[in-house]
Formats: structure tokens, sequence, C-alpha cells
């Protein structure tokens, strides 16, 4: 090599290596030492994930193998002229089967990626298989439907409307300039006559003038409805051109170092302290160990955040027992209260059409999730195929609140002593931001057995302007419920349906339904009455087909709802089982008819059971975007399958109707609901009554105690 070229090549490897330290470890010249191990930890972070390997057969698709996916597809025939734009690119997981029987140590099943992509007007679903280095299997159009629309796609479209000088006289009419424009892309659902041989997006746009939150000033009545595939505007309907654009007072939300600081008490800075670290590790990047609990988490583009191989220890046997194969948020479906002609459709399908991983959002440390939390990275891909990083999607950690476990005084004994124990559950978390709303989805473990899982409800209301001013209250009348001025809060629903692979023990399983039954004393004069008139007795039913597993919950006809091992006894010969224990929750008031409900057609229920099938796992269907309700999860049941003693599926809907409030203006408070999975007969007694109490002496000496004021 001459001079020349080995100063080309020194120069190129300078500007190579900046480059690269720009993309992927932030200079740390000027940074608090804080910010520096921030930098630091979020470098080596990306290092692992650039040279990670699978070790378990649930783990996601790597770089690597993300980047060989996309090396097998340009060489394949079918996509020899023009690479198919990429929707969907993640991992085939193997057989139930072999993931059962795998074990720490040995080889992994063949790793195989599943891929959707649109070429030529057409969806495209392809296994590829990593160590044969070819497209196994390949599909175009299964359903009716469309893949989660692309980012890109989504920008495509708004740079086709505002090219368009119908669009541009709308807007500037509003007094708006085009570059304080926003968007959202309400999904366009499935009505027929527009979206019929269409791929379409519709587009809605906002003024940010005078605020970073123009989620509050909506150009109410412009929609431009564009064609995904032709790239070209199909129609603009404006119809609001005398309503005016709710104004910025008030609306900003983000916290600049307020001037005028709320007129209430602050509250003093608080954290749980961990002095000899947190009690749970992460192992080979997905796997969980915290307690009695084992179980393998990973990000996804589509569910957001999966739970699998959850397992329990027996604090008798010691023995690691199956609970749950997989969990996750199937759906989350989202209908608006509005027959207006740029409201009706806004019925999302927010998991298969838009993606809660792809649209989760990093974690704010200490706020979102505190201290000692563990983050997990996603490795995600592009429409080209190309993975990227998305940083910061799932945390881990411990959650002391200040709860009970078990307690009791006995006060009949003479020098009766409290016997209390401290509750501490492990909270795995993801924030997904889809559009103005966000959701914040949480699994918890406690030492008891237990999994708690709960859906938050924050962000931004979706908002229509009006010329109002003012509220009308008026009694027996339906209304529009204004939160601000000009700015009504449309009323809608969500339900997020969770897919529930309940392994109890073993694969087979059954579902019971207890029935509480009132009975009443038939004679009350006989020797052995007593002056009880009515009680209430359990009652069981073992649903044997899936139409005896479809349940409508009331609070006038209880029941309990368990997912029972009826090969594993306990000593006492009840088979152990862990049950479903719903909370507050919501069922859909629309007609079963109406074309949302058709395609959102798992709300009609909020527990189905059906048997384990690889393929059905996404309850509003494999191809949900304009899907036409052919797929779901309630089109699967009407098969009437046997669910006794086999393996199966628990699925339920978590419901929210939510009637906005002034106090939702300009972001919402956080609104929760949960459900459990509670062990019943599983263990033998209470699996945490020889936990020790805590003790002062576990925890730090420290003297902020000499500094209060009380």
């Amino acid at each position: 090599m001459d001079k020349l070229s080995s100063l080309c090549f020194l120069i190129v490897s300078i500007v190579t290596v900046l480059l690269v330290s720009r993309l992927w470890f932030p200079i740390f010249v000027n940074l608090p030492p804080e910010d520096m191990n921030d930098e630091k930890q979020s470098f080596e972070k990306h290092i692992s994930l650039m040279s990670k390997a699978p070790h378990h057969p649930l783990d996601p698709l790597t770089v690597q193998e993300i980047n060989k996916v996309r090396d097998i597809l340009s060489s394949y025939e079918p996509f020899s002229n023009s690479f198919p734009t990429i929707h969907s690119l993640a991992l085939e997981e193997p057989d139930k089967s072999l993931v059962l029987s795998w074990e720490f140590g040995n080889p992994l099943p063949p790793r195989r990626a599943a891929v959707i992509g649109i070429l030529y007007e057409q969806v495209h679903v392809l296994s590829v298989d990593l160590e044969l280095h070819r497209v196994i299997r390949h599909t175009a159009n299964p359903t009716s439907g469309y893949p989660m629309i692309t980012m890109e796609e989504l920008l495509s479209a708004l740079d086709v409307a505002l090219a368009n000088s119908n669009v541009q006289k709308s807007i500037h009419a509003r007094g708006v300039k085009l570059k304080d424009v926003r968007f959202l892309s309400p999904s366009p659902g499935w009505f027929g006559k527009e979206e019929e041989g269409r791929r379409i997006v519709k587009l809605q746009f906002y003024s940010i003038q005078g605020t970073s939150n123009y989620y509050m000033r909506p150009i109410e009545g412009l929609t431009v409805t564009v064609d995904l595939n032709k790239q070209e505007v199909v129609k603009v309907a404006d119809t609001g051109k005398g309503i005016p654009i709710p104004r910025s007072t008030n609306t900003e939300y983000q916290y600049n170092g307020e001037t005028e600081p709320p007129e209430i008490k602050k509250i003093n800075p608080i954290s749980i302290e961990q002095p000899k670290g947190p009690s749970f590790t992460v192992e080979n990047g997905y796997i969980v160990k915290w307690g009695n609990w084992e179980f393998h988490i990973k990000p996804d583009q589509r569910a957001g955040m999966v739970i699998s191989r959850a397992m329990v220890r027996d604090s008798e046997t010691g023995e690691l027992r199956n609970v749950m194969y997989k969990g996750l948020p199937s759906e989350l479906y989202v209908p608006y209260m509005d027959f207006d002609e740029h409201w009706y459709f806004k019925t999302y399908m927010d998991a298969g059409e838009y993606g809660l991983g792809l649209l989760s959002t990093s974690l704010v440390p200490l706020n979102d999730c505190p201290r000692n939390s563990y983050y997990m990275d996603a490795v995600f891909v592009d429409g080209d195929g190309k993975p990227y990083v998305q940083e910061n999607i799932i945390c881990v950690f411990e959650r002391y609140a200040g709860d009970i476990s078990w307690r009791h005084t006995d006060t009949l004994l003479p020098n009766g002593r409290g016997e209390a124990r401290q509750k501490v559950t492990l909270v795995a978390r993801m924030v997904s931001t889809v559009g103005n709303y966000d959701y914040i989805i949480d699994w918890e473990f406690q030492t008891d057995g237990l999994i708690r899982v709960e859906v938050g409800l924050s962000g931004m209301l979706m908002i229509k302007a009006t010329p109002n001013e003012y509220a009308v209250n008026k009694d027996n009348e339906g209304f529009e419920p204004l939160v601000s001025e000009n700015a009504i809060g449309v009323v809608h629903d969500h339900y997020i349906t969770f897919y529930l692979d309940m392994d109890v023990d073993g694969v087979n399983n059954s579902f019971v339904n207890i029935d509480l039954v009132k009975e009443e004393q038939v004679d009350n004069k006989s020797p052995k009455s007593t002056p009880r008139k009515s009680i209430y007795k359990p009652y069981k039913k073992v649903a044997k087909m899936e139409d005896e597993a479809k349940i409508i919950l009331s609070l006038v006809d209880p029941s309990e709802f368990h997912v029972v091992n009826p090969s594993k006894l306990s000593r006492l010969g009840n088979p152990s089982g862990y049950k479903i224990v719903p909370t507050a929750t919501a069922a859909s008031l629309l007609d079963l008819d109406d074309p949302p409900q058709i395609r959102s057609a798992f709300t009609n229920n909020q527990i189905w059971v059906t048997p384990y099938k690889k393929n059905e796992q996404w309850a509003g269907g494999f191809l949900t975007y304009q899907g036409r309700g052919d797929d779901t999860l309630a089109t699967w049941s009407q098969r009437n399958r046997p669910i006794e003693n086999r393996d199966i599926v628990l699925w339920y809907t978590l419901g929210f109707h939510h009637v906005p409030c002034q106090e939702d203006f300009p972001v919402m408070p956080t609104v929760s609901s949960s459900f459990d999975l509670k062990p019943v007969n599983f263990f033998d007694r209470n699996p945490i009554l020889r936990a020790a109490p805590a003790s002062v002496d576990d925890l730090p000496v420290c003297n902020a105690r000499s500094s209060l004021n009380f």
C-alpha cells in the first residue's frame, strides 16, 4: 500500500470511528459524572445487543439474525426485482413441545423468522429458516386485512396530503401555516365502500402554534384519505370551516422549571433504598429470577412485552412448578362514540394496526421506573427490514409501597403478639404511546404465587373542536363533555384483551366455573332449623366445550373461574389450579352487527377459553388493519372445540368506559384497572408462612430523622 493510499485509509478509518462513536457512543465532553455513567452503560448495552447470541429458544432475533434474514430475502427469487416493504420481522417461535423439552446447555431448536411484507399490493407472509438459509414457507394474502402500518408509510402519506392544493387551502383558511401542522392517522376500520380494494390511511391535522400539546388544538372537520399503494389523495372531506381551533392557553404539559408552582404543599423526595441491591437477576438478557419466581421476558413489536415460561418454586418441596407458558396483550380496541363524518371510523386496534412495541417509549428513570430498575432494549426493524435499537422500553424493579402480605394479632391470648409480613413484589413494565394515549402495562409477581396484570391509561384526550365555550347541562339528554373552551372530550372505550396460555403444573388443564348459588332453608320449623333464611354454596362445573367457557361477568350472578390440572391433586384431593380474579371492568354497549363490533367481537365476552393453537394468538386477527372480522377470537371459537383436560388458552378482556371531564385536561392523571391470576389449591398451605419479618437491622442507619420537623 503506497503512502497516499495509507493516508486515505487512515482518514476513512478516523471518520468511521467518529461516525460510529456519534451514533453509538455520544461524546462525554462536559457531561457530569452521572450522565457519563449513563452514556457508558447505554454504549455497553448497544455493544451487547450487536454481539449478543440467543441463549433460549424464545429469545428475540438478534441484529445479526435480522441482517441474515434480510440477505436471504434479497436473494429470494420472487423478490429479485423489488424488495418488499417489511411490516413485521420477528422470531417465529419453535413449537411449544420443543420449548418445553429444551434444557439449558442443549442446542437451540432451529431459529426461524416470521416475516410479513407488502409488494405489488399483495401481502406476503414468509417463514425464513436461518440455518438452512432459505425461505421455507410463503403465503400471499392469507386473510382479509393488512399488517401493521409502518412509520415510513405514515410520513409518506403526510407528504402526499400536504402537497395537495385543496388540503393546503383548507389549512391556510384556518389561519395555520403548514410548518405548524401536526397530524394523527386514525384507524380507518372497515366499513365496506370506501375501503374496498384499497389500502388507505386517514389523516387529521392539528396546530402546534403556542403549545407543544397540539392534541388540544385540532383543525376540526378536515379529514384526508390517502391511498397508501398509489400514493395519492383519494378524498378531502372539509366540513369544519366555521369551527374555531381551541386556544392554546393552559394546554402546555412539559415541565420547564415552572414560574407559577401549584398552590399545594410540595412533597419531599422519596426513594426506596436497597442497601444490598436488588433481589432479582436477569440472566442471558431475558431470564428473570426473583424470590420464588422465574420467567422469560422479551420485547415484541406487536404485543410490546411478552412473559413466557412463568414458574414458581414451591416453598415446601423446592420444586419449580409451571404456571403460565405465555402471556401478552393480544389486542387493544378503542372505539370512539360519535356519528360525525370525521369521527365514526375511529375504532382503533392499536396492537394489530400500529404495534404496541413499535410505539413503545423509552422509560424515564425515577419517574417511569424507580431506582435500581433493570432496563431492557429492543431490536426492531424498519420498513426496509434493517434493524434498529429501541432503548429502555421495559423495566424490571422491586416494589414496596407499605402493603402487607399477611398479618394477625390474637387479642384473646395473654400477651398476644402481632405477626405481620411486608409485601415486596416484582414488576415488569412497559409503556406504549399510541398517538395521544399512553398505556402503562405492568406484570406484577408476588411471593404468594399471585400474578397481577395492571393497565394504566394516561396521555391526552382526543379533542373535538366546537363553537361552544360553556357546557349545556340538561337532565335526561345526551351530552358531549366540554373539558375546556371550544374543546369536547369525545366519549370512548378501551378494551385490552390478554392472551394467557396457562400451563398449571403441566400442559393439559381444564376450565372450571364455580357458580355461587343461593340456597334457602325450606323447612324452618323442623327441630334442626335455624333462624337463617338463606346462604349460598359454590357449585362446580367443568367446561367441556368452548361455548361453555364464554363468560359475561355479572355482579348478580357471581362465579369464580378456575384453570385446574385434573391430574395434579393436593394431599387433600383438590386439583392444582389458578383462578382469574377480575376487578373493575367494562363491557361493550355497541350492537353486535355494528361494523366496529364485528371486527372486535372478541369483546363480546370478558372471558373465553380456546384449545391451544400456535397460529391463534391475535384476538383481532392476524392481519388487523382494515380487517373485516373474519379471523378473530370470536370466529375461531365458533367451532366449539373440546377444551376439557387439554392444552388451553384463557383470554380475558379488561375494559374502561371513559366519559372525559375537566380534570383530564390538558393531560390525564393515570387511571388503572387490573386482574389477578391467583393460586387456588396450588400450594398445600400459605406459601409465605415461614417468611421472616422485616427488621430495622436490615436497613441502613440514617440520620435524617433528626432533621425532620413533626
